[in-house]
């Protein structure tokens, strides 16, 4: 079997790697690991994700459900949790899954990459490692490197420019009580991000316009960040008997490659989109893209004739996830009315676009169309329901194909619950028509 090359070991260029195995290939992945130290939140969706994928080392890293306190538009609420991770130690127990199913692991740093130009030609990747430097070959190229992927000469959609502060935090003195949790707020200049683990370690996070925010010079930034989180209400607990140890500023701004794959490599997670972390999401939306990545994969290497078919799959679904998260984003920034004029928020509450997250829909406007799916672990074009909410398709429900049902409910002159029960029977019936009913089907 061709071996496959991955460059970059965060969550998507593991989740990648690990698909890809499972489908049989030789997978190498290359990683200069985490540079910084974080903490960062996941939700339960990327818990269920990592659990179905196999990355169990990687689950004992992350810690059980903690109150999110969240005080926006002048507000305070904790209804949400979120479960806080180590970044290093999360990243490096994806990788010993790797390794336990046979991905080879390398680090070292990329110096050069000579990319195959056709279909079946090797790509050439040299690396940096301690023990030298290393020449490896592939048949095929995942660009996993997140922001820092290179992007010389590809087109790119990008939002007004973001900066993020992110600041460690550590105990001056043991505390027996402390308890993993976190918190956002919402201020003039932007938003912080605000976690502690139960051994004391602590990040605060500030996320700034880059264009407005008037920073000070590198020497002066970490008591410029110290003194405004010494404003922030929620930022209290965090700093409350504690030092900040050092600073660490990276880019945050959204953006979509418009390039995002050949018949021989491809772009995912951050590499292909990154979106704006407002929700607490990062890991999540870094994953969304990679998910799918090991079908597409597969089409273009096993059945080269739907190569296109694979190729707009892959466009679709990373330009439709895109844009819902960044629609989600642009909402929660308008919920954020105390400072219309602020340069942060006033740029945010209008971006990508003015179109609703979620437009209504009518079972008028429900459309049988061919569109490409995922079939087997491969890209294959099927008859599916397509709306304005869900334009890329809806395929299968229940186990149901929607497709011929739709279209049976549409040219019935029954009602359509009736034509429903007819169809698949009264309990699935009553598990479909809820669901049916809030995607404006019937």
């Amino acid at each position: 079997m061709d071996k496959i090359l991955i460059l970059g070991g965060g969550p998507a260029g593991c989740a990648v790697a690990m698909g890809l195995k499972r489908l049989g290939y030789a997978v190498t992945l290359v990683t200069e690991g985490r540079p910084f130290a974080a903490i960062e939140g996941v939700s339960e969706r990327v818990v269920d994700s990592l659990r179905s994928i196999g990355f169990q080392r990687a689950l004992a890293h992350i810690e059980p459900p903690s109150p999110r306190w969240v005080t926006w538009n002048g507000v305070t609420s904790a209804a949400n949790t979120e479960r806080l991770i180590h970044r290093q130690a999360f990243d490096a127990a994806m990788l010993d899954d790797l390794r336990a199913v046979g991905v080879e692991v390398l680090f070292g740093r990329v110096r050069r990459c000579q990319l195959g130009q056709q279909a079946h030609s090797d790509h050439k990747i040299h690396v940096e490692t301690d023990a030298g430097m290393r020449e490896l070959t592939g048949q095929f190229l995942v660009e996993a490197r997140g922001r820092a992927a290179p992007a010389s000469g590809i087109e790119r959609l990008r939002s007004a420019e973001t900066v993020s502060l992110l600041q460690r935090w550590r105990a001056v003195t043991p505390e027996s009580s402390l308890t993993a949790r976190s918190a956002v707020e919402s201020f003039e200049q932007g938003w912080a991000w605000m976690a502690s683990m139960p051994n004391g370690e602590r990040y605060l996070q500030l996320s700034l316009d880059v264009a407005s925010a008037k920073l000070p010079p590198k020497s002066q930034l970490s008591d410029w960040c110290q003194r405004q989180f010494q404003q922030l209400e929620q930022a209290q607990p965090f700093i409350h008997n504690a030092q900040p140890e050092h600073i660490h500023a990276r880019a945050s701004t959204q953006i979509l490659s418009r390039e995002l794959i050949g018949d021989n490599w491809i772009r995912v997670g951050d590499a292909a989109m990154a979106v704006d972390t407002l929700s607490g999401n990062g890991i999540f939306q870094s994953m969304s893209s990679a998910l799918q990545s090991p079908a597409v994969i597969n089409t273009l290497i096993q059945t080269p004739e739907r190569a296109e078919l694979a190729k707009d799959f892959y466009h679709q679904r990373v330009e439709g996830l895109f844009y819902r998260f960044a629609r989600t984003g642009r909402d929660f920034c308008r919920q954020e009315q105390q400072w219309p004029d602020s340069p942060f928020w006033s740029t945010r509450c209008n971006w990508p676009d003015s179109d609703p997250l979620h437009p209504p829909v009518t079972p008028d406007q429900a459309k049988i169309e061919r569109r490409p799916v995922i079939h087997n672990q491969q890209i294959m074009a099927a008859w599916v329901v397509t709306t304005p909410d869900q334009p890329l398709g809806v395929w299968h429900i229940d186990g149901v194909e929607l497709a011929p049902l739709i279209e049976r409910i549409h040219n019935s002159e029954q009602p359509a619950l009736d034509t429903l029960i007819q169809q698949v029977g009264e309990n699935r019936a009553a598990r479909l028509a809820p669901t049916l009913s809030s995607l404006g089907m019937i």
